[in-house]
């Protein structure tokens, strides 16, 4: 049977260079896709702003539709307690103040932003307790790598030894730290330990492709065409319900544009997609 591809796109991390933007997929994207493409282009051109280390899209995604999908299960109280802190941390940073009359809460650096993040969160974790008070910690966690990066460190670690859903998000934002600290090899073991998981909750694309940069980075090349050559075949072979070719992930079209960097002619193995014929038939003049 024809598997179905959910459209979606997690977590990101405090980064030093916000190259790369994988996204990934996850539970709560059905609900929430519309929100997270229309908060995503808000913050298109932003850079540095984001805090976080895959970038806004990621980052955004994961905390919309960890907000959205979540809520209805907490009570009014604590929802409107984390949405506050969600808010402080998609503030805008600049060094400008807002318009006369506007109500906008603006920050002059992200390290401002962050520190007031924090304390939100934290307010949020110590009042509410419970799987709310999980998602503030894990928000904390993240915003606390551009404040104080090994305490930040730290908080995910604890994290993640949980096997629910803000556990494994933790272990994806770990081992993003880690992989921009340097830490190929610990960062590589988080991965793949993701990468076994029935439901990781990120995309199985976006681990993979992030094991075949770090591959790469160890000088396994082979390793990295194996994986990347099977990502992107399957990917682009995958059907919708109705038997249609279903549109390569963001993370499945870097990894293809990666295997065609390390290995051209593996890369021609994998056929194009052909195109979809126009609706409602034969083409004009046949």
């Amino acid at each position: 049977m024809a598997r179905k591809r959910r459209s979606i796109e997690p977590v990101a991390v405090a980064t030093k260079d916000p190259k790369d933007t994988p996204r990934y997929k996850d539970q709560f994207q059905q609900s929430v896709g519309t929100k997270v493409e229309e908060a995503g282009r808000k913050l298109e051109g932003q850079g540095r702003n984001i805090l976080y280390g895959i970038g806004a899209l990621v980052v955004l995604g994961i905390i919309v539709g960890i907000f959205y999908a979540w809520s209805g299960r907490s009570n009014a109280q604590a929802q409107t307690a984390l949405g506050k802190a969600i808010e402080i941390s998609e503030a805008r940073v600049s060094d400008q103040p807002p318009p006369a009359g506007s109500t906008e809460k603006t920050y002059k650096t992200g390290r401002e932003r962050a520190e007031a993040a924090i304390a939100e969160f934290d307010k949020v974790a110590e009042k509410y307790g419970g799987a709310v008070g999980e998602k503030a910690k894990y928000f904390s966690a993240t915003n606390r790598l551009a404040v104080d990066r090994a305490a930040g460190v730290a908080s995910l670690e604890e994290l993640s030894k949980s096997s629910g859903e803000v556990g494994k998000l933790a272990k994806f934002t770990l081992a993003q730290t880690k992989a921009e600290d340097g830490k190929n090899d610990e960062a590589l073991a988080i991965y793949q330990e993701l990468a076994a998981m029935s439901d990781p909750i990120v995309s199985k694309d976006t681990i993979n492709f992030e094991i075949a940069k770090l591959y790469e980075k160890q000088g396994k090349k082979q390793e990295a065409v194996d994986l990347l050559f099977n990502l992107v075949k399957a990917a682009s072979e995958a059907k919708d319900l109705d038997g249609k070719a279903v549109t390569l992930s963001p993370a499945a079209q870097s990894a293809k544009e990666k295997l065609k960097e390390l290995d051209p002619e593996k890369a021609k193995e994998i056929p194009e997609p052909a195109p979809e014929p126009p609706a409602g038939g034969m083409p004009f003049g046949q």
